[in-house]
């Protein structure tokens, strides 16, 4: 299918990246086209292979997820990275969120619910805990001074609260090519690479709420 979510799986377990391909493989939407055993093999398949999402273990030997978040943002790959974690503390992806992760999932987790993860994280979605939401919030720094319209304030608004381009422009009732347009200008106002940076900022501007 031309459609399919193309996946890169990035864990040291090779159990793991078993177990995570066959939750996927009865997935008629999502194909996954590679693997990666550390940091430095995430970033190389990600070049190479230009998946649409990246499942993140996030400790690795030679390079770990947050380094090679890191990495692929300074790259510019558009990859969307989902962290697949199994620390439950939200301090402990902290630094996964701030480097650019589009939210995270627990390596128990129900394969109809990782695949769910995975389409939103593809369609642009945010998933934010709410206990990890208020951490960052808590850490922010002072976001007066930034000279958004009203309308590109209401679209930080819609983008974080995790809804896609295409849900914006339906609820504010305008083209998907203009959300893409102010989208693109919220960022670069703020200063910010990403939406899930910008979904940050809205947190910490008390634009939306954190829970």
């Amino acid at each position: 299918m031309a459609d399919r979510v193309r996946v890169l799986v990035v864990d040291d377990h090779q159990v793991v990246r078993q177990g995570l391909r066959a939750f996927l493989a009865v997935q008629d939407d999502i194909e996954v086209v590679g693997e990666a055993a550390d940091g430095a093999g995430c970033v190389a398949a990600a070049e190479a292979l230009r998946p649409d999402v990246v499942l993140l273990d996030l400790r690795m030997p030679g390079g770990d997820g947050v380094s090679a978040l890191h990495e692929l943002r300074e790259r510019g790959n558009p990859a969307r990275v989902l962290v697949v974690t199994s620390f439950t503390e939200p301090a402990a992806v902290l630094p996964a969120v701030r480097a650019g992760a589009a939210g995270y999932v627990y390596k128990d987790v129900d394969p109809r619910a990782l695949a769910a993860a995975i389409r939103a994280v593809h369609a642009g979605h945010v998933l934010l805990h709410p206990d990890v939401a208020r951490l960052l919030a808590a850490g922010g720094s002072d976001p007066a001074g930034v000279p958004l319209t009203a309308r590109e304030r209401e679209v930080l608004a819609e983008l974080a609260r995790g809804r896609s381009n295409r849900e914006i422009a339906k609820n504010l009732a305008v083209a998907e090519k203009t959300v893409k347009t102010h989208v693109s200008s919220v960022l670069a106002k703020l200063g910010v690479q990403d939406r899930t940076q910008a979904a940050l900022y809205a947190v910490r501007a008390g634009i939306v709420d954190a829970q």
